[in-house]
């Protein structure tokens, strides 16, 4: 049965302070379901957004038949599902339980596990293995049940893309070992490569008792005592600490072929802020789905009902309509001869019905298994032939998904927004798609009231909705620019976000 959801607080950006447990975890999951305008919203944690085809399946039939036939991705690689009716509940839990996407009840929530998308794909070390025995860790832990839907792990295969995201425990591969990262701090902790999912959680469960008398929900949240002691606690039993910063940007995926080497097709990987495409830091204070994903307003291009488009079949239309351009400009690329892996970024994290079937379809026919990222993209691991991969690509680029780094959707990303969210003054995914131009520099995320839902971590511009306008500010850490405000004038506020996204560095 859905269980309503409490309004939101206002987050630390914008009334300050940490988040502390002033009341019940509001984050949704699947059987505690959001209320939003447009129906309502259940979160599926996926951790470390690896999803069987069979499983992608299982997601797509239960967006058909219990919501709006949708899927949307979230800053934490997780999907949500809108458009539910209020006695979906029941149906919904049995048929993700069914299909192995709900394995514990009671950990439901606590199942936030982001892990490096090409992990094991381009020459780093594969990560599956801890991946899954973390997760049954947790799902086994009693008190693990008691951790936030905030609470967030991480393991690196030691490129540092998600270690820039700011986890609570992150695992960062290093050799034939571990480092044991506790929080933002600089300190890790180097234990054996086997015994890291048991540390880290580990230092989830020391993490609850030590926000006992605090009621933080992260640890960053901690009083800088009790954080402190925490690191030291933990570091007495893994070892000595050594000194390694954690990194303030990532190497996300970029759209396109992926290898042993890196990147493959024109344009080497660039170096992008953890907010590229959305990055995955939820807002603290909001009770309000943190890991907002866009919402209706976009016809789809397919019913539920409808065939997909394998590589080499039919070409889709664009989905996002008129308003949005033609399909994200995916400048042809010369084949590679070979590929482990391709990447393709969804414009604002939404999925339409024939997008998913197409991305399950092609996992199917080659490596079994879709990555969702936590900068709302999709790895589909393969192998892959060269004739294959330009095939695949060609066919996911027809079908409105962004294949090349060039695409003015690259590095867009938009809350909810209008009609989804009653607490927003605008449909900020339309002026996001209004405001389209080349490809910028910086990030940037729209956000349609100060709660900034979903909002980037790391270097951004931020563009807010305000009764006067649109508020647009440089955003760099915990450091923010004095904003510049646009009135009521599309072409003016689309000038003023390009501008910004092309500052120097």
């Amino acid at each position: 049965m859905l269980a309503a959801m409490p309004d939101s607080a206002p987050s630390p950006l914008s009334a300050g302070g940490p988040a502390l447990r002033d009341g019940g975890d509001a984050c949704p999951g699947t059987l505690r379901l959001h209320r939003a305008d447009d129906g309502a919203l259940a979160r599926v944690r996926v951790p470390g957004g690896v999803l069987s085809a069979d499983r992608a399946e299982a997601l797509l039939a239960a967006a058909g038949r219990f919501g709006d036939g949708e899927l949307h991705l979230t800053s934490r690689g997780n999907v949500q599902l809108r458009g539910l009716g209020a006695e979906c509940g029941g149906g919904l839990a049995e048929l993700l339980a069914g299909a192995g996407l709900l394995p514990s009840a009671a950990h439901e929530r606590a199942r936030n596990i982001v892990a490096s998308p090409l992990a094991g794909l381009d020459g780093s070390p594969a990560l599956g293995e801890r991946l899954a025995e973390l997760d049954a860790l947790v799902c086994a832990s009693a008190a693990a049940a008691s951790l936030s839907g905030r609470f967030l792990f991480a393991l690196d295969d030691g490129r540092g893309d998600v270690d820039a995201l700011g986890a609570d425990v992150t695992l960062i591969a290093d050799g034939d070992a571990f480092l044991l990262r506790i929080g933002p701090g600089d300190e890790v902790f180097r234990i054996p490569a086997a015994e890291g999912p048991r540390a880290a959680l580990r230092a989830a469960e020391a993490f609850l008792r030590a926000a006992r008398d605090s009621g933080a929900w992260r640890v960053k949240d901690l009083p800088d005592p009790v954080r402190s002691e925490l690191v030291r606690a933990v570091g007495a039993a893994a070892g000595p600490a050594e000194h390694r910063p954690r990194p303030r940007t990532a190497k996300a995926p970029e759209p396109g072929t992926h290898g042993p080497g890196g990147r493959h097709g024109p344009g080497d990987a660039v170096e992008t802020t953890p907010g590229s495409g959305a990055a995955p830091e939820t807002t603290p204070g909001s009770t309000d789905a943190p890991e907002t994903t866009p919402g209706p307003g976009y016809a789809p291009e397919t019913t539920p009902g409808s065939t997909d488009a394998l590589p080499g079949a039919h070409r889709h239309a664009n989905p996002h309509g008129p308003a949005h351009t033609a399909a994200p400009d995916n400048p042809p690329q010369a084949p590679p001869a070979s590929a482990a892996a391709l990447a393709v970024d969804v414009p604002l994290g939404r999925l339409t019905p024939g997008q998913w079937r197409l991305l399950t379809a092609t996992a199917r026919r080659y490596g079994g298994e879709l990555r969702l990222t936590p900068w709302r993209g999709i790895v589909v691991p393969g192998p892959f032939t060269g004739a294959e991969a330009a095939d695949a690509l060609g066919a996911l680029a027809a079908a409105g998904l962004i294949t090349s780094p060039d695409s003015p959707w690259t590095g867009v990303g938009a809350c909810i927004g209008r009609p989804g969210c009653a607490k927003s003054l605008a449909d900020v995914r339309a002026e996001a798609g209004a405001a389209l131009g080349p490809a910028g520099r910086l990030p940037v995320y729209w956000s349609g009231c100060e709660r900034r839902c979903g909002r980037p971590h790391g270097e951004w511009i931020d563009v807010v909705a305000t009764p006067d306008g649109h508020r647009i500010s440089y955003v760099r850490g915990e450091r923010r620019d004095p904003p510049a405000t646009v009135r009521d004038d599309p072409a003016a506020l689309a000038a003023a976000v390009a501008a910004a996204r092309a500052r120097a560095l």
